[in-house]
């Protein structure tokens, strides 16, 4: 199998030894993917516990934040954690935001995102659903890491919805036809169209059992 991402440019040296180029080379020398995703998985769900107790309410989010939560996540796993990355990234033909731009578009995520809609306070559900559509399609787009992007940014849109007094928000339903769904939403938000994002976060607000 492929590795997730095609990137170009990277020497063998990024991958682990023996992982088939399927594992980033890493601080704990693991080239099982299988033991990779599991590693990650544990450390994402002390990261979110940490980022809970850590932003109340009130906290307006910034692109340090965005870089705080990746090292507190990857931090002891990848000695970039929480850097951006230096390196061009696609993804099922579809490329990601050139590495070069990612420290401006990133000051722009904060002024023109993060500053309107966090904290993630608003009068209705509607105004809610587009601040989580905005911001996540954004982030995703902008891709600043190397690996774990769509997970951070998963994690931002639910440290956003608790803002709202929303629940902890489930992405599991994401997969199959709606994942397709999910990656189409995405491109849609290159032109600047968040209706398509903004109904998957219905559904995800559904799945997680919102019920207002």
């Amino acid at each position: 199998m492929r590795n997730r991402y095609d990137v170009s440019g990277l020497p063998e040296a990024q991958f682990e030894p023996g992982s088939r180029g399927r594992v980033l080379r890493n601080s704990l020398g693991i080239y099982r993917k299988r033991e990779m995703d599991s590693v990650e998985a544990e450390r994402l769900a002390k990261a979110t516990d940490w980022a809970i107790r850590h932003y109340d309410a009130d906290h307006r989010f910034s692109a340090d934040d965005v870089c705080l939560l990746h090292r507190q996540w990857l931090g002891t796993v990848y000695p970039w954690a929480g850097d951006y990355r230096q390196v061009n990234i696609g993804k099922g033909g579809f490329a990601f935001a050139m590495a070069a731009q990612i420290p401006r578009l990133m000051q722009e995520y904060q002024r023109d995102v993060l500053a309107t809609h966090t904290p993630c306070q608003f009068d209705s559900i509607e105004r809610v659903v587009e601040a989580l559509a905005v911001a996540h399609c954004e982030l995703v787009l902008i891709h600043p890491f190397r690996d774990g992007n769509g997970r951070i940014t998963r994690l931002i849109s639910t440290l956003m919805a608790l803002q709202a007094g929303l629940p902890l928000l489930d992405f599991s339903g994401i997969r199959g036809p709606a994942r397709k769904n999910y990656f189409l939403a995405v491109q849609a938000a290159m032109g600047r169209n968040y209706e398509p994002m903004k109904e998957t976060f219905r559904a995800v607000l559904r799945r997680s059992g919102w019920t207002g």
